[in-house]
């Protein structure tokens, strides 16, 4: 148990000292302000060639979901679960020890150059992110979480950082193990996760690009936008996909019937969901069914 203690106490002291220090020190290999910046430059991009042009430049909820991009980042973090994330690793490789594994890997992909290390890590990664993001559809105990991403009335980039914190939990927890056996840790490669950070901004932005032929490969906003629309042909959703539209053709779970420019988004019922941050965390413990 004191180890643990210690564990927990040391983490505390480490990510507050690495958030101080990233807020502090601006440089190259800052991710905090690679996400500033990166949300700055779609913003521009919403101003200077928006889609829905009738769409407010400060559309509704635009400070919450930047209040969202913050916590979700960093706040999150820095009030428990990464003290309690290092916890659970710490007593999951103690677990495998008991039972005489050492290391889930399957192979080392350090073997491999950078350029494969990359790509293995970002298809993989995205991949099992496809896979939790039907998942959130498809239970209705973590839709009741996922709503909170879907309570979106006007499309924005920072749109993408509106979700629940347990999603953190989920995402982070069922992506440990598949990254694991191919050798790979949960925080590797700052690079994958700016670039899914990116793509992320654009599916949401109120920007319209002609991808051609790209646009069976990566997400785009006019895929997206009917991931968010409140009339869908089906209850679990569709165009599931985070960075790549890619599993959404190949497992037919793809849905574009038309130029989604205006259509209505939410979910049945949304009008008394919660409209603050405060609302939206607690809404799962008071769902009734």
């Amino acid at each position: 148990m004191d180890k643990y203690l210690e564990i927990i106490i040391k983490s505390y002291k480490g990510y507050y000292n690495y958030l101080v220090h990233e807020i502090s020190h601006p440089s190259w290999h800052n991710y905090f302000y690679w996400l500033i910046g990166v949300s700055l430059l779609f913003w521009l991009l919403e101003i200077m060639h928006p889609w829905r042009k009738n769409q407010p430049v400060i559309r509704k909820d635009f400070w919450l979901d930047a209040f969202y991009m913050f916590f979700n980042f960093f706040l999150f973090s820095l009030i428990g679960y990464n003290a309690l994330s290092n916890v659970a690793v710490t007593f999951f490789h103690e677990c495998l020890l008991k039972i005489g594994i050492d290391n889930l890997a399957i192979f080392n992909a350090a073997n491999l150059s950078v350029f494969s290390q990359l790509f293995i890590l970002f298809v993989v990664r995205d991949f099992i992110q496809y896979l939790i993001h039907r998942l959130l559809h498809f239970s209705p105990f973590l839709w009741n979480f996922h709503k909170v991403h879907h309570s979106v009335k006007q499309m924005g980039f920072a749109a993408q950082m509106r979700y629940h914190w347990m999603e953190n939990v989920v995402y982070r927890s069922l992506q440990y193990i598949p990254l694991a056996l191919i050798g790979f840790g949960i925080q590797d490669y700052i690079i994958v996760y700016l670039f899914a950070f990116a793509i992320g901004h654009f599916n949401h932005a109120n920007i319209k690009v002609p991808l051609g032929p790209l646009k069976y490969i990566f997400n785009n906003p006019q895929m997206h936008i009917w991931h968010h629309a409140k009339k869908l042909p089906n209850k679990y959703g569709v165009n599931f996909g985070l960075t790549l539209s890619l599993w959404d053709y190949l497992f037919k779970t793809d849905y574009i019937p038309s130029d989604g420019r205006d259509i209505s988004l939410g979910f049945d019922h949304d009008e008394v969901f919660p409209d603050n941050f405060l609302g939206q965390a607690v809404y799962p413990a008071n769902k009734k069914d």
